[in-house]
């Protein structure tokens, strides 16, 4: 995310009008991100592994998808590039591939840990 920060003032540039798409997806994106975040609530942890004080949310923005917190994150990444850069839109976009990856990796433990996670897969979304 570090590496985004720099690419974000890396041309070439996006027409500014963009910015009108850009800034309402980042500003969605930031309160899709407090509101799962707050919809953890201590299970929170930027590790694939849950805590083992964790518990299984269903709640909130995790009704309607398994990984709200990636989501938004994509959609404010993706806001802020569209805002700047084609470098920081395209690292955006990678980042969105990573956290996908982390979420495959995430599900095994979360099945591994969580017995009725199986059947919360089944039926929510993934993002």
């Amino acid at each position: 995310m570090i590496l985004f920060v720099v690419l974000v003032f890396l041309p070439p540039f996006w027409p500014s009008q963009l910015s009108y798409v850009g800034i309402p997806l980042a500003i969605l994106g930031a309160l899709g991100f407090v509101w799962s975040a707050r919809a953890l609530g201590k299970s929170m942890t930027p590790y694939p592994r849950p805590r083992d004080t964790g518990e299984l949310v269903e709640k909130g923005p995790y009704r309607f998808v398994r990984h709200p917190i990636y989501a938004a994150g994509l959609l404010f990444f993706l806001g802020v590039g569209l805002s700047s850069s084609v470098p920081a839109t395209l690292g955006a976009l990678a980042l969105g591939m990573l956290w996908w990856r982390k979420a495959v990796v995430e599900e095994e433990h979360l099945v591994a840990q969580f017995p009725e996670y199986e059947d919360y897969r089944r039926r929510v979304r993934r993002l």
